[in-house]
């Protein structure tokens, strides 16, 4: 029983949803997931394990920011021999060419953080995506009609900066989005040799203004939780 999980060995299953928000993961759990047990309520971060479309599958909140998703995602590979962890979250997009409520994958995670240093490299670290599960996500995009689109993002520590254009230089250097989670996910995937993917759906846009609402972010982008949940049963 881990210190912030809580749940017993065997009550996890290998392939986990990571959605930020653990509303989103209790609608997850309750929309698309047979026989949704919930494993952990602990500081109301919840986690459910069911089956989709036969195959065992868990959902659990991640929280806000690189921290909080480093301790969830570390406890879940190292104590519940979890192999494949799918965030599942919401971004702001950096380029028109990108639309709110598209879904962005994280080939790899630029970052303005300092995680690293947990991990004692010598130089700059550039965690990426894990090619066995970006091919189950092309897969299952494609059997389902389910378009996204791939780039590098950058996983930010601060959500309110203080200067209105402190995206600009990510932007020209083809950073695609922003977003608090993906760098920690994935460092700590390739330090235990587990699988990770970050998707997101655009849910705010620096260059348009747009911006969805409270509910929307929570319940309404199902076509990234549909992607998601195909790509883990495979």
């Amino acid at each position: 029983m881990s210190l912030h999980i809580g749940a017993e060995k065997g009550q996890i299953a290998e392939t986990v949803l990571m959605p930020g928000d653990p509303l989103r993961a209790k609608f997850i759990a309750e929309n698309f997931l047979e026989n949704p047990v919930c494993y952990s309520e602990i500081r109301n971060m919840y986690g459910y394990t069911g089956t989709y479309r036969g195959v065992p599958v868990s959902v659990q909140g991640s929280g806000m920011g690189m921290p909080s998703m480093g301790i969830y995602s570390w406890e879940l590979y190292t104590q519940y021999d979890v192999e494949n962890i799918i965030r599942i979250g919401t971004a702001g997009a950096f380029h028109e060419s990108i639309k709110v409520g598209d879904i962005l994958v994280t080939l790899a995670s630029s970052t303005d953080s300092n995680y690293q240093h947990a991990f004692k490299l010598p130089g700059q670290y550039a965690p990426s995506v894990s090619y066995e599960l970006l091919t189950k996500v092309i897969e299952a995009g494609k059997e389902n009609n389910i378009p996204f689109k791939a780039g590098n993002t950058v996983c930010c520590d601060v959500f309110y900066e203080l200067g209105d254009d402190w995206w600009k230089p990510w932007a020209s250097m083809d950073v695609l989005a922003v977003e608090m989670e993906a760098a920690a996910l994935y460092m700590n995937a390739a330090c235990q040799g587990k699988q990770a993917l970050a998707m997101v759906t655009i849910s705010d846009h620096f260059v348009t203004g747009e911006k969805s609402t409270v509910e929307e972010r929570q319940n309404a982008f199902t076509d990234m939780m549909k992607l998601a949940l195909e790509a883990a049963i495979r």
